[in-house]
This record gives C-alpha cells, sequence and structure tokens, in this order.
C-alpha cells in the first residue's frame, strides 16, 4: 500500500488515515493502548452485556404486549410500546457517535448506561400505558448510545486487525437478542411477570456502570479548543429520523398509505432531510459529515448494511408468527424454533471474525452472506402450509449462515477506513441507516402481507359462498390464538391464506441483496491495522 504525504509531511494511508506507529516498548505486543489481554477482555464482556441490553429491549416486549395492554387497558397505544424505543434510539445514535468523538467515551458510555437503567425501572413500575411508552423512550435514548459507544470503544481498544474474531461475538449478541428477546418476554410473562422484561435490566445495567468505571481505559482527547455541539444539525436529523421511523410504524397499520398524516411525515422527512444536509455542509463540528460520503468504503458498507437491515427484520419479522399459525405452537416454542437461524449466525460470525484475524481478509465475507440471505429468501418463498417444520429450520439455519458473514464486518470495514477522530461517528453512521433499514423493512414487508392477507381472505370467502360468513377477514383479529381457536375447516382456510400471503413476500426482497452483493464487490479491501491508532489531539 503506497502512503502520500499529507499537508505536515507525514504519511497517509489510502482511507485517509495516519498509519499507526509502531508499537513502543509502553505497547503490549497486541498493539493495544496499554491494556494487557485480560484486561481487554474484560472491557468487552462488560460491553458486550450492555449491547445485548439494548439489543435485547427491541424485541422482548414482542411476546409480553396483549398482556401488558389489557392488564394496563391501552390497546390503541399497543404500536408505541416498540415505536417509543426504536424511534428513542435511532435518533441518538448519530449523536453519541459524534460527541464521543469530541469529548471521549467512557463517561458518555456510563450515562447512557444510566439513563437506560433509569427508563427501564420507569418502565417495571408503569401503572398506565402512558407511564410505559415514558418509560421505553428514556430506555431508548440510552440504549442507542449503548449500541454504538460500545462498538466504538471496542475500537479505542482493540487493533482492527484483532478485532475481527471479537466483531463474530458481537454479531452473536444480535442474533441472540432476536431469539432470546422474545423468548424471555414470553417466559417472564408466563411464569413471573412481564414486567421482569424491565427489572432485569436494573442489576444487569448497574453490573456494566461498575465494570465500565472500574475496567475501562481510554486515551484521554487533548483538545486545545472547547469542541462546538451541532445542535442545529442533531436537531434536524431527529426530526428527519423521527418523521421516517413514524412513517414506516403508521404506514398502512394506524394510518393508509396515501392518508393526510403519512403524506405529512413523508413530506416532515424530504425537508428536514434536505435542511439536515445544508446544515451539515456549513457546520464546523457537523454530526454526519457529508464527507464521510465521499469515502468510499463507508458509502457502499452503509448502503450494504441498510439493504441487510431491510431484508434481515422483514424476513424474521413474521417469521414467530408464521411458526405459531402453521404448527400450532405458543410463543415460547416459535422463539425456540428460531436457533437455528442463531446457530447459522453463530457459525459463521464468530468462525468468519477468527478468519479474518487470521488472514486479515474480510472482503469477500459481506458479497457472499449477501448472496447467502438472498438464497434464503428465496427457500422462505417456497414455505407453503404442509412444508415440513424441519425444512423450515434448515432455511432459518441458511439466514443466520448469510446474516453471521455480512454483518458486523460491515462496521469492521467502516472503522478501518476513517481516521480514528471519526470513528464513533462513521460507526453511529452506519448502525443508523442500518436501524433505518430495520424500520423499513418490517413496514415494507408488513404491508405488502397485510394487503395479500387481505386478498386471500376475501378471496376464499367468495369461494366458500354462504358459509364464508364463519371466515374472519379484519386482519387485525386473526391472532395466533384466535386462529387455532377456529373450528377446523376454517381453520385450515386460515392457515393456507396466511402462508400462501407471506411467502411470496420475501421474493420480493431478493434483488435488494443481489444489488446488496454488487455494491459491495466495489468495496476497497485496506489492510487492518495491527495497532490501535491514537486519537489525534
Amino acid at each position: 500500500m503506497t502512503a502520500n504525504p499529507d499537508v505536515n509531511g507525514a504519511a497517509v494511508s489510502p482511507s485517509g488515515r495516519t498509519p499507526s506507529a509502531p508499537a513502543t516498548p509502553a505497547d503490549p505486543a497486541d498493539g493495544s493502548t496499554g491494556l494487557t489481554k485480560r484486561r481487554v477482555n474484560l472491557i468487552f464482556a462488560a460491553l458486550l452485556v450492555a449491547m445485548l441490553l439494548s439489543a435485547l429491549d427491541q424485541t422482548i416486549l414482542g411476546t409480553a404486549l396483549p398482556t401488558i395492554v389489557g392488564e394496563l387497558d391501552g390497546v390503541n397505544h399497543m404500536l408505541w410500546v416498540a415505536t417509543a424505543y426504536i424511534l428513542a434510539s435511532t435518533i441518538v445514535m448519530p449523536v453519541y457517535g459524534k460527541v464521543g468523538d469530541l469529548i471521549g467515551r467512557k463517561s458518555l458510555f456510563v450515562i447512557a448506561l444510566s439513563i437506560f437503567v433509569f427508563g427501564s425501572a420507569i418502565g417495571g413500575f408503569a401503572m398506565s400505558m402512558e407511564w410505559l411508552i415514558a418509560g421505553r423512550f428514556i430506555q431508548g435514548l440510552g440504549g442507542g448510545g449503548l449500541m454504538i459507544l460500545s462498538q466504538a470503544i471496542i475500537a479505542d481498544v482493540i487493533p482492527a486487525r484483532d478485532r475481527g474474531k471479537y466483531m463474530g461475538f458481537i454479531g452473536a449478541v444480535f442474533g441472540l437478542s432476536s431469539v432470546a428477546g422474545p423468548l424471555l418476554g414470553g417466559l417472564f410473562t408466563d411464569t413471573l411477570s412481564w414486567r421482569y422484561a424491565f427489572w432485569i435490566n436494573v442489576p444487569l445495567g448497574i453490573a456494566a456502570i461498575v465494570a465500565a468505571v472500574a475496567l475501562i481505559k481510554l486515551p484521554k482527547l487533548n483538545r486545545a479548543a472547547r469542541p462546538k455541539i451541532d445542535v442545529a444539525g442533531m436537531v434536524t436529523l431527529a426530526v428527519a429520523a423521527s418523521a421516517l421511523v413514524l412513517t414506516a410504524s403508521w404506514g398502512g397499520t394506524e394510518y393508509e398509505w396515501n392518508s393526510p398524516e403519512i403524506i405529512g411525515l413523508i413530506v416532515t422527512t424530504v425537508v428536514a432531510a434536505v435542511a439536515f444536509v445544508l446544515i451539515e455542509r456549513r457546520s464546523a463540528e457537523p454530526v454526519i459529515p457529508m464527507s464521510l460520503f465521499a469515502n468510499r468504503n463507508f458509502t457502499l458498507t452503509t448502503l450494504g448494511g441498510l439493504a441487510i437491515g431491510i431484508s434481515m427484520f422483514g424476513a424474521i419479522g413474521y417469521m414467530p408468527t408464521f411458526l405459531q399459525i402453521v404448527n400450532n405452537v405458543n410463543a415460547t416454542v416459535s422463539g425456540f424454533m428460531l436457533l437455528p437461524m442463531l446457530a447459522g449466525l453463530l457459525v459463521t460470525g464468530i468462525g468468519g471474525g477468527f478468519l479474518i484475524s487470521k488472514t486479515g481478509r474480510y472482503k469477500w465475507m459481506p458479497i457472499v452472506g449477501s448472496l447467502v440471505v438472498a438464497g434464503a429468501l428465496v427457500l422462505f418463498s417456497t414455505m407453503r402450509a404442509d412444508t415440513p417444520l424441519g425444512l423450515v429450520l434448515v432455511y432459518l439455519a441458511i439466514l443466520g449462515l448469510g446474516i453471521g458473514l455480512a454483518m458486523q464486518v460491515l462496521v469492521l470495514i467502516v472503522q478501518n477506513s476513517v481516521p480514528h477522530s471519526m470513528v464513533g461517528t462513521a460507526t453511529a453512521g452506519n448502525n443508523f441507516f442500518r436501524e433505518i433499514g430495520a424500520s423499513l423493512g418490517s413496514a415494507v414487508v408488513g404491508s405488502l402481507f397485510v394487503a395479500r392477507l387481505t386478498e386471500q381472505l376475501a378471496s376464499s370467502a367468495a369461494q366458500l359462498g354462504g358459509g364464508g360468513g364463519a371466515l374472519p377477514t379484519d386482519t387485525n383479529a386473526l391472532t395466533p390464538a384466535a386462529i387455532n381457536a377456529l373450528p377446523p375447516e376454517v381453520h385450515t382456510i386460515i392457515v393456507e391464506a396466511y402462508s400462501n400471503a407471506l411467502s411470496p413476500v420475501y421474493l420480493y426482497l431478493v434483488p435488494l441483496m443481489l444489488v446488496a452483493a454488487l455494491l459491495l464487490c466495489f468495496v476497497k479491501e485496506i489492510p487492518l491495522e495491527t495497532t490501535v491508532v491514537r486519537p489525534e489531539a
């Protein structure tokens, strides 16, 4: 790799980073910032706990919601329980990333953990839906920081070449949360109380705070001037992200897509996004610098992550319900049925990470992973009511293999392609667009599915003629419990309509993954750093 001199005469790599100097005697052999391997592993364990808490709370209340709304008498506000957390965590991700780059990450990480624990306590003691939603929003304000700061702190203490094997475990955390969240939510609701889904965060969060204070040791940022905070950029980004997430959450469910509310949200998204870009081009310390998009690797991996987020959350969003309805099982059992996906993710995520650390080669992984996800989506599109359960579990395992290869390595590529002073900002930007993709994926698949299901039910009712009156046509009333309680002949019709409506939708996501694989072919494989680059003063 040929280095070019910067304006001060120092060598600069093609990624725009000043190559790290050779390790001095004060540096340990692994290239970390004066930390022993044992200390690094302890820090990593604390960060994993924090990331797991944040990721779990995106899904843990899904199976508990029917009980919660019944107890708190808030069915009209049910959607906000999930939306409040996703909305809050998404809008603060870029803020945490940028502020962490400016003032340091350790204290900010402790603050994010404290906010998350506080929000969890509010949710645990909630006596009304409004109280519960407020707790979820506060949780999200902390949870978004846990996700971003954890990944950025890892970049502060672990060299990029060694980071690959750690990234595999991070991917495993996200995969575990997608399975364990609904499972734990169901178990707590069935055996204890749904409130334990909140209270479990309190001791774990406090333990993570203690570990962070005691273990995390990061180089101090020596800045001559007080950093300028891009308040205008943060506000316009929050407005744009909020409007977009609400559009994805409400469109086709709470409101029709052509309703004044959804059209107004779309217009707000566009106007706020344009204002944000104009502000960022003039800001001294932009929250998401437009120069990042001139970095080919950042742009390509962000687009790839967006596509994977849409496909992943679109694919698994309705899978537990599909398994419950078609196989006549409860929420807890359907959660266990997702374990093959987790197993596949663990195999390729952890194995691929170790392979990266050993060989230094990584470009092939997200390309192959995207193609494997596309293949899994094709297989999902063939599922019918009579598809053997074993075959469905194999399809889930293949999806996990693809996600494990594709997901977390994108963050490693981003961090290895920008100056260390922008690691938090770039990591946050990449995760921000992935979260947007997750919201859009769930919304798109949900809307297509509901439209097809309504059509299928109307067609089945017409075929039954006079007997069609016994066939439910309200898709909101088609819960697994309600369907499984129907007479056998009606149950069979509903199950077939459900599977026929859902399976073809997966096929619509395949071109998106093929485009992602094509884009990722143009990623430039920059050699991974073997030492931790010190933060610039």
